[in-house]
């Protein structure tokens, strides 16, 4: 598939952007992943609100109110996905948004179903391609547009 058509086939047909937060939560500084999965998103024509490294919980819900954004997405290399995946799905919660938490990087395939039971919409691994990426996103934005 060439370059132009993979992009084509990424597009979104809608004519609201889904809007995403993108943020690396906590001490981790591994951003580059986060960066190409930034421009990936832009290149689907979503809207990307990238906060970059060392966000706390509160910065990331503030940028969501602020941004009235669709998604959350967090990239995690520092093996505190267990820690800190549930005090951000925690702190939306009691901010009182209905924003789905995406997470993606290296998260072990046994520590899936214990991300998903504490409410992350999707987990994203290691070597996930562009287009597994948007739709993860894609998915998760209109699973919560349709239970609004």
């Amino acid at each position: 598939m060439s370059d132009s058509s993979s992009r084509d086939s990424l597009l979104s047909d809608t004519d609201t952007p889904i809007r995403v937060v993108l943020a690396k939560l906590g001490l981790d500084g591994h951003d580059r992943g986060l960066k190409v999965v930034a421009r990936t998103l832009r290149d689907a024509g979503m809207e990307v609100i990238y906060l970059g490294l060392r966000q706390t919980t509160d910065s990331i819900v503030a940028a969501c109110e602020q941004e009235d954004a669709d998604v959350i997405g967090l990239s995690m290399h520092n093996a505190g996905h267990l820690t800190l995946a549930p005090r951000m799905v925690q702190a939306v919660n009691d901010a009182g948004l209905d924003v789905p938490v995406v997470i993606g990087g290296i998260v072990p395939a046994e520590d899936v179903p214990i991300l998903i039971d504490i409410g992350v919409a999707a987990v994203l691994g290691p070597g996930a391609s562009a287009e597994e990426v948007v739709s993860a996103v894609r998915s998760v934005a209109s699973r919560q547009a349709a239970a609004q």
